[in-house]
């Protein structure tokens, strides 16, 4: 008997979480074996439960899921990652596919594709949503894409300019990063500096539009 492929589930939303597992769990060739509300957790827990496939959400709380799919390429490599996201937007699917994603699929996607995509995923092959327009495709594999304002931040400015943009102090970072107070200052007005922002309304602003936080 085939061993079944091993889903980890990683949204903010229990609501989808728990829909997704009662939707995945009906086929015989998957097992869903946790799932994780944020980026942080997700990244601990997958390194702990060693999945096959990992369903990420990229708007998340405290790390989002590009920035988790990064860290997953050091901490779990093997683990293959699908994004499952509400962006259709080059951006977002470039950043994902940059950070390793082998398979990106919007939210309104038959629960089927999400199957199918598993599958795919699993095999060793890349899967892109069926509404993700070919465009968009040709443009990540024959272009080379100039640097956007996010490519000029380390992956801790990029921590560091989300956890603020929600709404924590300098103090809550430092704790969540297990950082000094100064340190967090240090980057966070760096990393202001490198996107051309002053203030933290502009800060906010910047991390709503490149996909870091969520109006939600």
């Amino acid at each position: 008997m085939t061993t079944p492929i091993r889903i980890y589930i990683a949204d903010d939303h229990t609501i989808v979480r728990d829909g997704l597992a009662v939707m995945l769990q009906v086929h015989s060739d998957i097992t869903v074996v946790g799932s994780g509300s944020d980026g942080r957790q997700a990244v601990k827990e997958i390194e702990q439960l060693h999945p096959d496939v990992v369903i990420m959400d990229i708007a998340m709380p405290n790390l989002n899921g590009i920035e988790a799919a990064l860290l997953l390429r050091d901490v779990a490599p093997a683990v293959k990652t699908i994004m499952l996201s509400m962006y259709a937007t080059k951006e977002h699917i470039f950043r994902a596919l940059q950070a390793g994603a082998r398979g990106y699929l919007l939210k309104n996607s038959a629960g089927s594709e999400l199957v199918n995509a598993i599958r795919i995923v699993q095999s060793g092959q890349r899967y892109l949503s069926q509404k993700i327009s070919d465009t968009v495709v040709d443009d990540y594999l024959l272009e080379s894409r100039a640097a956007g304002p996010l490519d000029a931040l380390s992956t801790r400015e990029r921590e560091v300019l989300q956890l603020v943009a929600e709404g924590h102090s300098s103090a809550q970072v430092a704790a969540m990063l297990s950082l000094s107070p100064k340190s967090i200052e240090t980057y966070r007005s760096r990393l202001m500096q490198k996107i051309g922002v002053s203030d933290l309304p502009s800060l906010v602003k910047f991390s709503i539009h490149h996909g870091l936080i969520s109006l939600e």
